[in-house]
């Protein structure tokens, strides 16, 4: 399949002492979540509208918050669904 160009590979902090060797071995493997399967985004409105609402009252351009859910494989194993399903404004600090 292809692997965008805009993917990069992993990389870890450095570290005075390596638990491995960070020579590069074998061939480069795409470990993109979309590679292997079909996503499917599935939003409840309640939280759309609650989102939508804060962002609104919100006096600041920009702002933080989480959107959480569910992440599951389909039954037949070619897709994964997220599900969407609450909003949490967060903490100003």
């Amino acid at each position: 399949r292809f692997v965008p160009k805009r993917m990069v590979p992993f990389s870890f902090p450095l570290s005075k002492c390596a638990l491995w060797d960070p020579v590069p071995m074998g061939n480069v493997t795409g470990a993109h979540i979309t590679y292997y399967r079909n996503p499917r985004l599935s939003l409840v409105e309640k939280t759309l509208r609650l989102a939508y609402r804060h962002a609104k009252q919100n006096e600041k351009k920009s702002f933080s918050c989480f959107l959480l859910g569910t992440l599951a494989v389909d039954e037949d194993g070619e897709g994964i669904t997220l599900t969407i399903d609450r909003f949490d404004p967060g903490r100003e600090v």
